[in-house]
């Protein structure tokens, strides 16, 4: 068995690559290491990998690299496109650079499938930003978060598209094509629509893996800035159960094949950005300094992922709880703190 991981040296993808070496497969990285820690987790499976693994150094922008890597290594049975320009706030300062990565980066890896490996199982995953702000929904407010007044189990698939911001535009139409290529070309696709993902190995940064962040600079003793009131709420996914979700949909390709789903920690597993900030000292020993901003174009004040569909279909479930992922995420940043402090440009 055979699987190209795009993005296979970011946060996501190098514990998919372990995760699939550790059951046997070939796998096939791809990765222009653009993200801070790519390098650091590169060294990482090269160091637990076996001759199964392969690493090709390359942006998934160009379409004939990318031909170049599916004519190679094909045929594939899996492959998980991970590559992406991930934070709002850097599309809305560079929408094109955004949109190559996103939407033609996701075109380019689609052609290559239906060019040289289309019996080859494709998941993508997307972001729940492709539904906007979610202004429409009725919303409370309380003393240290936000939650949905008629949505207990949260968003579910059926939610409008609602393209809010440059990142919301080229993460949604590369959404679009993936499941439109199941549909017209007869691809096996599915698209996750993923909430807050979280865990070892998230070299956080402002604009992106806010969770790792926050608890990395209380390590470092350096300020964050909180964008909105800090009430905001998301459901948060270990990256973990993450990894189990994506080998349950694979397994059940027959089921799982064309549809998307919304893939997060789910109603149980809620936190917003104060009851983070509280929390803190507890994980850290040290306290969060903290400022407020303006809030970001297109934030949501609350996201929770209704995870029902995809449980029906292959009886996948969160099984890390956030106070469980938090202590192993502070952990590691704890151990880690020298090559953390190397990536970000701090002296030791």
């Amino acid at each position: 068995m055979k699987a190209i991981i795009t993005g296979a040296a970011g946060f996501i993808g190098c514990h998919l690559a372990s995760r699939l070496l550790r059951d046997g497969w070939e796998v096939v990285g791809i990765d222009n290491l653009s993200r801070p820690g790519s390098a650091l987790n590169l060294q990482w499976l090269h160091e637990i990998g076996t001759e199964r693994w392969f690493f090709d150094y390359g942006d998934v922008r160009g379409s004939h690299e990318v031909d170049l890597l599916f004519e190679r290594h094909s045929p594939v049975q899996l492959v998980v496109h991970l590559a992406a320009q991930v934070a709002v706030t850097t599309s809305v300062m560079n929408p094109r650079s955004d949109f190559e990565i996103n939407a033609f980066g996701t075109l380019n890896v689609l052609e290559a499938i239906r060019k040289y490996s289309p019996s080859a199982y494709l998941i993508f995953a997307s972001t729940n930003k492709v539904y906007g702000g979610l202004e429409s929904i009725a919303m409370e407010e309380r003393s240290e978060r936000y939650q949905f007044s008629m949505l207990p189990a949260g968003i579910s698939e059926d939610q409008k598209l609602d393209f809010h911001s440059p990142y919301g535009c080229s993460k949604g139409a590369a959404d679009q094509y993936v499941r439109d290529y199941s549909r017209i070309y007869g691809l096996k696709t599915c698209v996750c629509r993923q909430s807050c993902i979280y865990g070892t190995r998230q070299f956080g940064v402002e604009d992106q893996g806010w969770v790792a962040w926050f608890i990395i600079a209380a390590l470092l003793g350096r300020p964050v800035m909180v964008y909105g009131d800090g009430k905001q709420v998301r459901d948060l996914l270990y990256v973990g159960d993450l990894i189990e979700a994506f080998v349950g949909i694979y397994k059940a390709d027959d089921r799982t094949s064309g549809k998307i789903y919304n893939l997060g920690g789910g109603a149980s597993n809620t936190l917003s950005v104060k009851e983070l900030i509280g929390s803190i000292p507890k994980l850290t020993g040290k306290k969060l300094d903290w400022a407020s901003a303006d809030w970001r174009p297109g934030d949501q004040k609350a996201y929770v992922s209704d995870i029902w569909r995809l449980r029906d279909d292959i009886g996948w479930q969160p099984t890390i709880t956030v106070n469980e992922g938090l202590e192993y995420l502070t952990d590691w940043a704890k151990n880690n703190l020298d090559h953390i402090k190397h990536i970000i440009g701090i002296r030791a």
